[in-house]
């Protein structure tokens, strides 16, 4: 026995008082010690006295418990001096268990255990109610304190057991003191009352020995813990901690849970829970970080008999990412939930590293165990790339969103479902490259055999596009079978992927991806992922009355694994209890006083995955029923030794044979290891059976012990359990009609003290029904291209593997066009998409499971058209009696039997096919005696049966052989042509069929036609023929066949052609032959024709050209030249020539004409002339700043030297001059007053001639404008105008003025006068009383200056007689009236720091005068508030209102005639009021 602590995170157990060890614990995690002691070892005295120690040692090294205080009254210490072993065992949240096992020297010390299930917020406390005994017996007067755990936990359950003193941990004392202590009631009346009595009487509370007290245990409120209820509210727990809740009452319970919130920082969070109970729940906030304790950051609202509960967090921070839990606690449970907040940050915060504290203790006590206790680590977080996040959403349904936004951090929800949008503009583009359409998208499920499946339709464009399985980014490979990890199953348009063997690391994202293009996204979830065994249970031995434990560790949390007990489930009770570890992979079931109706088989079942194993009971030191104790360790080391595993659902392939396992059996040793058997002379074996198969367990003693009795699993059989018993001397039968899978187990025979076991196990195969099995005998027939799909069911209670072979060979069923298998739930099924002739066979299929096989097998028949006939299809001419055709039978019939063959045949130059006989189907040859002898002809055949017409076998084209024709004769030759007619002559034609000619046939068509015509109708014998029937003037060829008796042979080629017309004379030589032009390679000839008295007229000309040194004339071009002009190219500069040019005809030939010089192959020389047309000027005149562009045509060959002047000098700089063939051209960007001058262009020949060409150029400038105008009136009736003369009047160009006038009467001005070249006009007709502007303006031929207008306006004085006007009389209306408001004030509500403008109306004559009074106080020289008065409208205006300025104002309007009175209030809100509005307002929003 050893010391066990248990803690919760949050802070360290403390046993304080005399007498009583401190503890200290691990602060981050449940953390379990067993401290188990080597038998025998003797207790020694331990130094360390007096320090607090934690519970966690090293293996090997002493444990030491002593008092917490070094001035006890009564020193106690205990130590262990080796510690055996230290496990480790993760509990579930709020429970702890400790038990302190103390053993003592005297006679009447007892054994303590101490197990409590505590509950937060509540203190615990064990008082001791033991009193110091004397040697006498007398109880002493002292005592000790309480036992008290400060940790605010409720103790819920106490179990103090009375236990015998044989604990090897022993305690020592002092001689001459001794403590006992007494068994405690179980229940919390008893535990009060023990309290109350005399300390003298504490032997009542059941302590058989002697006068020393029990331990009192005081607690806040009884009843057993942990019973869990349901909420109607998802995420809330409720733990209802007593056994029955009175009428009227309730556990507590949230009508509303705290909703999950994402603030940025610097605003205030409002977190809102509505919690109800009876009696009224306390509500307690707090976060992982601790209790809540700054009440400035954080704020606990509850108003008075509301059941609403606020946390108000001020001013968010970084730090306040946290989830907060809200617990409500009364009397008869508690209910807890959380929820997360989630604080944005802005700005440089959110890459601002914050600095975690340490604390000094933890420190201390993580030092203190750190030699012991391993902390798990955290599984490392998985990177997750975004990118992948947004593929998911965007196949993700809509519901969806929330929960995959809340896993990846994606607070922006509006955000998103923008950017969602765009990328499906995007992605559709992009899918539409491989894709058609993809429809019903199924995301990943994970079905009940643990496989995980998602599958969609995908209509692709190209077949052959290359799909793609990926996971978080990867490429995964797969399979097309069910073995592979990975596999993918086609069936049409529909592609499942699967994936087997779920471990942890098969979450993640997995994207299906055609070529580049992602087409579907989804997510397998860790928490979908089945738990596997890692730690299987192990066999348990236990004694009767004892306790036995069974463990077991999973891969993952598994909140839905049950225990169960001989395939029954067990319900947690007393003598089960049932825990889970804190990160709930640990399950461990402790069985409380073990009986032997316990023994069986016990297992942990996850739903998927489950492991199993035996508890075998003894019975104390009786062990006539029981192994030795060296069995035992045989049995242990054999099942080492194989390596047994019983974890259902893995390890199967490491599992041994069931023959070779160890079961515990009546003679004490394995089965099949030598030795005695007992009272047995052959015990039972483990025995195998098919289901439905009769099954037979026997055994024999070796006396006769009775008649026995059967167990199986534990549990006695009878009759009625479908078995029989039989008996036959001293053998011992068990009988099985049938077996079937729940009569698999471990059965057992006793007679007497004696006991056999073996295992009984029913193989279940796979059974396919014998109807189905009939229906495949038929074989089945079906037409090629048809879809054939082949099902069979089956029914099997164990996993079944399917494998279809055609003619012995293993089909692979893959994707695409060939064959598809599937496995489902009770069938298997093989798909031909489109059925062959070479998918026709023997297919069979074996189903394969743990239980066994089956077997079964069908014939595919496909049925199709014939092959073609085997070729080559042989043609033999038979010389008159027609053509004989030969082949072969096809290859494959199509499956039906040969009806006969068809044979057709098609003449050359046609399309149409004509068939010409159908031989029997025993025949390969036919004759076909209606051919033409000298046709060319192709022949097919094809085979027929039921199924209709193959495919043909065809000939190549054959020509029928005729008799020997003539061979062509040769082209004919022209002897005469005139337009009488053409003489022809031709040879004889040599060779076969030449023998014999009859005569010849002649042909003649036009020149460019296709078309022949006959000259003869009968062969004429001759070589020699004139055709006569010829048109004068046309051209003709001709051409002959030669005729013998077998008939015409081919015509042979045509003659030249030839004009039908008399002969022509040659033309005359050509005339005025000369030179136009020459270059370095080229020489341009012309000429006239000849002259028409010498000869016929030309009808083209030939130009002949050689060297100078030549004497060969070597003509310049193809054919004949048709114009007079001629340019011979490619010529050597510089060298000379001699050219002629001949007349030619159809006379032929005219007489040449030849240049008597040599003509060089250079340019001509052109002397420089300029070329000037009527509209050149010798003068020309710009304006300033103008662009002068002056371009000079001229003539000269080669270019001349061009030379550019201004007044005799070399152009300025700025100026650019420019020259190309025959133009020069002078361009002044931007010309000013100095480019006026003289310009001359002078152009240079190569031999030194020159040619001058000049002119001048002006620039001028607007003028400027004229001086200040005088007016004076000389003359009445007259107004002359002076100025002063512009300062360009003096300069070169000549300038005049413009004198403009507008009067009074006419608003725009009107020319007085042009062309003025004086300084002054006179105005003629200035009437009086008018006003007169005058302006003057300077011109030349470039345009005007500004104008000058005269300063002030001219007027004449007009002149008029007085008259006198009498006015009538006027008298004002009475306009007084009392005052009186037109709008009055208004009540106005404003928060503090705004302004405040309060506005009326009023009325009344004299004007009446406005006072404005506040509370009845004037608010005249008031310091803030100030009134105006614009036209009646006053206004009090206050710029910044305080909480001081609301009131009761008014406004008295007051004149001669009386007053009026306006009121308004203002209300003004403070600063604290208007968040408190907010935050309501907000939390209703929420």
């Amino acid at each position: 026995m050893g010391l066990r602590i248990n803690k919760q995170p949050g802070g360290a157990w403390k046993l304080l008082g005399s007498n009583v060890v401190g503890v200290g614990v691990h602060p981050l995690g449940v953390q379990v010690g067993v401290l188990e002691t080597c038998p025998g070892e003797a207790a020694a005295p331990s130094p360390g006295r007096g320090q607090r120690q934690a519970a966690a040692y090293r293996r090997g090294r002493p444990l030491t418990l002593a008092p917490k205080e070094e001035h006890s009254p009564h020193p106690m210490e205990c130590r262990v001096p080796a510690v055996k072993a230290i496990p480790t065992l993760l509990l579930a949240p709020y429970s702890c268990s400790f038990s302190l096992a103390l053993r003592f020297f005297r006679p009447l010390a007892e054994r303590i255990s101490f197990h409590c299930l505590y509950h937060p917020l509540q203190p615990l406390q064990l008082v001791p109610a033991t009193l110091l005994a004397s040697e006498d017996g007398a109880p002493s007067s002292s005592s000790t304190g309480p036992l008290l755990v400060p940790s605010e936990h409720m103790l819920q359950f106490v179990e103090l057991a009375s236990r015998p003193a044989s604990d090897p941990l022993d305690c020592k004392l002092h001689e001459k003191e001794a403590w006992s202590f007494a068994s405690l009631p179980l229940c919390s009346q008893r535990l009060t009352q023990c309290q109350t009595q005399d300390p003298t009487q504490a032997g009542a509370c059941g302590h058989k020995g002697g006068g020393a007290a029990g331990w009192a245990v005081r607690f806040r409120s009884g009843g057993q813990a942990g019973r869990l209820r349901k909420s109607s509210l998802y995420g809330v727990s409720i733990r209802q901690l007593v056994d029955e809740i009175p009428e009227g009452c309730s556990t507590p319970d949230f009508q509303q849970k705290p909703v999950p919130m994402a603030l940025q920082e610097g605003k205030n969070a409002v977190l809102r829970a509505v919690v109800c109970g009876e009696p009224r729940p306390e509500v307690h906030w707090e976060s992982t970080q601790g209790a809540l304790s700054n009440s400035s950051k954080y704020q606990i609202l509850s108003a008075p008999g509301s059941k609403e509960h606020v946390l108000q967090i001020n001013k968010l921070t970084g730090k306040d990412t946290d989830l907060y839990r809200c617990t409500a606690v009364n009397v008869y449970g508690e209910a807890t939930c959380a929820t997360r907040l989630l604080v944005i940050e802005v700005g440089f915060r959110k890459s601002r590293k914050r600095h975690k504290e340490t604390q000094e203790d933890f420190k201390k006590e993580l030092l203190d165990c750190r030699s012991l206790l391993k902390r798990r680590a955290p599984p490392p977080k998985k990177k997750v790339d975004l990118q992948q996040v947004w593929q998911l959403l965007m196949t993700a349904d809509r519901k969806d969103y929330e929960r995959i936004c809340l896993k990846y951090g994606i607070v922006d929800y509006r955000g998103m479902l923008r950017k969602l949008q765009e990328m499906r503009k995007e992605h559709e583009d992009k899918v539409a490259k491989y894709v058609n359409a993809v429809s019903n998208l199924r995301h990943i499920r994970v079905s009940k055999e643990g496989v995980a499946t998602f599958d969609l339709e995908l209509d692709l464009k190209y077949s052959g596009s290359n799909i793609y399985l990926c996971k978080d980014g990867e490429m995964v490979p797969y399979g097309f079978d069910n073995q592979a990890k990975h596999s993918l199953r086609r069936l049409g348009k529909r592609y499942q992927f699967q994936i087997r063997d779920l471990h942890l690391e098969d979450a993640g994202i997995y994207q299906v991806k055609v070529e580049d293009v992602q087409i579907f996204s989804t997510e397998l979830d860790a928490s979908a992922i089945p738990s596997r065994v890692v730690v299987p249970l192990a066999e348990a031995h236990c004694e009767e009355q004892g306790d036995a434990v069974f463990e077991c560790t999973l891969s993952s949390p598994c909140p839905h694994a049950a225990w169960s007990f001989r395939h029954r489930p067990l319900q947690p009770s007393d003598r089960y209890e049932v825990s889970v570890s804190p990160d709930e992979l640990t399950h461990r079931l402790v069985v409380r006083g073990v009986r032997v109706s316990d023994m069986g088989p016990y297992s942990l079942s996850t739903g998927f995955h489950g492991s199993s194993a035996w508890l075998v009971v003894g019975a104390g030191k009786d062990k006539s029923l029981l192994t030795t104790r060296a069995d035992h360790q045989l049995r242990a080391r054999a099942r080492g030794a194989r390596g047994r595993s019983d974890i259902s659902g893995q390890g199967r392939e490491a599992t041994q044979s069931p023959r070779s396992r160890s079961k515990p059996g009546t003679g004490g040793f394995l089965h099949g290891a030598p030795g005695p058997l007992g009272h047995f002379s052959r015990g039972l074996t483990d025995t195998e059976v098919q289901h439905g198969a009769p099954a037979v367990l026997s055994c024999t003693l070796t006396r006769d012990l009775g008649p026995g009795a059967w167990f199986k699993d534990g549990v006695k059989l009878g009759s009625q359990d479908g078995v029989s018993f039989e008996e036959e001397g001293l053998t011992r039968r068990l009988r099985i009609p049938r077996a079937q899978g729940t009569q698999a187990g471990k059965y057992a025979f006793v007679a007497g003290s004696q006991r056999s076991e073996a295992t009984l196990r029913v193989h279940d195969r796979p059974v396919i029904a014998p109807d189905v099995t009939e229906s495949l005998r038929e074989p089945l027939v079906v037409k090629a291209g048809k879809p054939v799909t082949v099902k069979i069911p089956f029914q099997s209670h164990l996993p079944v593997q399917a494998a279809w072979k055609k003619d012995g060979v293993e089909v692979a069923g893959g994707g695409g066009r060939g064959p598809q298998v599937a496995l489902g739930d009770g069938f298997t099924r093989l798909c031909l998409p489109s059925a062959g002739r070479k998918d026709g066979g023997r297919y069979s299929v074996t189903l394969s499971s743990e239980g066994g096989s089956a077997w079964a097998e069908v014939t595919l028949q496909v049925i199709d058209k014939p092959q073609p006939p085997q070729g080559p299809l042989e043609v033999q001419d038979r010389h008159g009696a027609g053509v004989c055709l030969h082949w072969r039978p096809p290859r494959d019939d199509g499956g039906q039997a040969l009806e006969r063959y068809v044979v057709e045949r098609r003449q050359a130059g046609r399309s149409t096919w004509l068939k010409v006989g159908e031989p029997p189907a025993d025949s390969t040859t036919f004759t076909d005696a209606h051919v033409e002898q000298g046709k060319k002809y192709t022949f097919r055949v094809r085979a027929v049966t039921s199924e209709g017409a193959g495919e043909a076998l065809e000939s190549t084209e054959v020509l029928v052989a005729p008799e020997a024709l003539p061979r062509p004769p040769s082209a004919p030759a022209i002897q005469a042509a005139s337009s009488q007619g053409i003489t022809l002559t031709w040879t004889a034609p040599r060779g076969p069929g030449s023998a014999h000619i009859l005569g010849y046939l002649i042909e003649k068509r036009k020149k460019g036609s296709n078309t022949w015509t006959a000259v003869n109708a009968q062969p004429v014998p001759e070589r020699r023929w004139t055709v006569t029937d010829v048109r004068q003037g046309c051209q003709y060829e001709f051409r002959v066949t030669a005729v013998s008796p077998a008939g015409p042979g081919e015509p042979g080629p045509p003659s030249d052609a030839v004009f039908a017309r008399d002969p022509m004379r040659v033309p005359g030589p050509v005339r005025e032959l000369q030179v136009t032009d020459t270059s370095h390679t080229s020489i341009t000839l012309s000429w006239a024709p000849p002259d028409a008295q010498d000869g016929d007229a030309a009808q083209g000309y030939v130009v002949e050209l050689r060297g100078s040194d030549g004497l060969q004339w070597s003509p310049c071009h193809p054919g004949t030249v048709p114009d007079t002009t001629f340019t011979v190219k490619e010529l050597r500069p510089q060298e000379g020539y001699f050219v002629r040019v001949t007349a030619v005809n159809d006379g032929g030939r005219g007489q040449p004409t030849a240049l008597d010089t040599v003509v060089q192959a250079m340019p001509v020389t052109v002397r420089p002339k300029f070329l000037m047309d009527s509209g050149t000027k010798d003068s020309r005149m710009v304006r300033a700043g103008d662009t002068v562009r002056v371009p000079i045509s001229f003539e000269a060959a080669p270019i001349p030297e061009v030379t550019w002047l201004k007044d005799g000098l070399p152009l300025p700089k700025r100026n650019v001059t420019s020259t190309k063939e025959g133009l020069t051209q002078l361009l002044i960007p931007a010309a000013s007053l100095s480019d006026s001058g003289l310009y001359t262009v002078v152009l240079r020949s190569l031999q030194g001639e020159e040619v001058t060409y000049r002119f001048s150029l002006r620039v001028a400038a607007c003028p400027r404008a004229p001086g200040p105008i005088r007016l004076q009136e000389n003359v009445p009736g007259t107004v002359t105008a002076e100025w002063e003369a512009s300062p360009d009047e003096a300069g070169e160009d000549p300038l005049y003025y413009e004198v403009l006038m507008r009067s009074s009467a006419r608003g725009r001005w009107q020319q007085a006068a042009d062309r003025v070249h004086t300084n002054h006009y006179t105005f003629l007709g200035v009437l009086p009383g008018h006003e007169y502007h005058f302006r003057v303006v300077a011109k030349n031929e470039l345009g005007a200056s500004p104008p000058s207008d005269t300063s002030e306006p001219w007027r004449i004085p007009r002149h008029r007689d007085k008259f006198t006007v009498k006015a009538p009389g006027h008298r004002e209306p009475d306009l007084s009236q009392k005052p009186r408001f037109l709008v009055g004030l208004r009540t106005h509500l404003l928060p503090q720091g705004c302004e405040c403008c309060m506005s009326c109306a009023v009325q009344g004559w004299p004007r009446p005068h406005v006072t404005w009074f506040k509370d009845g106080q004037s608010l005249a020289g008031h310091p803030t508030a100030y009134s105006t008065d614009v036209l009646g409208v006053c206004s009090l205006v206050i710029p910044s209102v305080s909480l001081r300025d609301g009131g009761q104002y008014k406004a008295v309007a007051e004149n001669a005639l009386g007053q009026a009175v306006s009121t308004a209030t203002l209300i003004v809100v403070g600063r604290e009021e208007e968040e408190e509005e907010e935050e309501e307002e907000g939390g209703s929003e929420e």
